[in-house]
């Protein structure tokens, strides 16, 4: 499976897609329009072992609802990846059987040596 999960709005998002050479092999998912579904949650899962790893802790609404203060389970993690586009770390991709999640540059270093190869 070839599959980005994104944002539109987001320009890290696009600069990112922009160092990909075959994008056009990829299956996009714009997760505003398009939310990510559970049976899709749980393939993300399925690769990380963790709702945790999958969740952006920087949104803010991760600040105003005071889930930082929580103490947060895998099931409250699930919960709130399927409630809100926005909890997702993006961006995530799927490439064969590895998954990269988020945008730190070690993650985007990482994923580009093995799609751009």
């Amino acid at each position: 499976m070839k599959k980005i999960y994104y944002l539109k709005t987001c320009d890290t998002c696009k600069r990112i897609l922009k160092q990909i050479k075959n994008l056009d092999q990829f299956e996009l998912q714009e997760i505003k329009t398009n939310p990510i579904t559970e049976k899709q949650l749980e393939e993300m899962y399925a690769l990380t072992n963790s709702y945790e790893t999958l969740f952006n802790k920087r949104a803010q609404l991760y600040k105003e609802l005071g889930l930082k203060d929580k103490n947060l389970t895998e099931a409250d993690y699930k919960k709130y990846l399927l409630e809100h586009y926005t909890f997702l770390a993006r961006p995530v991709i799927i490439f064969n059987d590895q998954i990269f999640v988020g945008n730190s540059a070690k993650t985007i270093e990482a994923m580009l040596q093995k799609v751009n190869n």
